[in-house]
């Protein structure tokens, strides 16, 4: 249920205004040609979208609070706090989200790389019609 107080709906709302800051990156990124710029950008997604595990504990002796965080809130925190251990594992999330939102946007240019003739294809037009001569007007005198 997306009702107030809920994780559902933070959660949705933070995918939603990270969605509107990849948008923007892209389009910041418009001197760049296409290749870094979809690296650039899809990295910078996986470094948002990656999730970590985080664990708080409470007031009464014991008790922990666990849950899901954006990995690079957890390092955040993990750093503050001097926790290597949810420093170490949150770093682990971010670096795995980097990489595969790396290697997506890698993907999506090969997809829509511009395709020119294949090599062989070239070579063959090449031989059959070397150069074309030109066209010479008739002149009257």
């Amino acid at each position: 249920m997306l009702f107030a107080n809920s994780m559902s709906l933070l959660w949705l709302t933070y995918y939603g205004i990270s969605l509107l800051v990849v948008v923007a990156i892209y389009f910041g990124l418009t001197f760049l040609p296409r290749l870094p710029r979809l690296v650039v950008t899809w990295g910078m997604a996986g470094a948002m979208w990656a999730p970590a595990m985080f664990r708080l504990p409470l007031i009464e002796e014991g008790e922990f609070y666990t849950g899901w965080a954006p990995a690079a809130m957890v390092a955040a925190v993990g750093f503050l706090e001097h926790d290597v251990n949810a420093l170490r594992a949150s770093l682990l999330c971010l670096v795995a989200g980097i990489a595969i939102g790396t290697v997506i946007g890698v993907a999506l240019w090969w997809w829509r790389r511009p395709i020119s003739a294949p090599p062989a294809k070239r070579a063959k037009e090449v031989e059959e019609d070397p150069q074309p001569t030109r066209r010479r007007e008739p002149i009257i005198n």
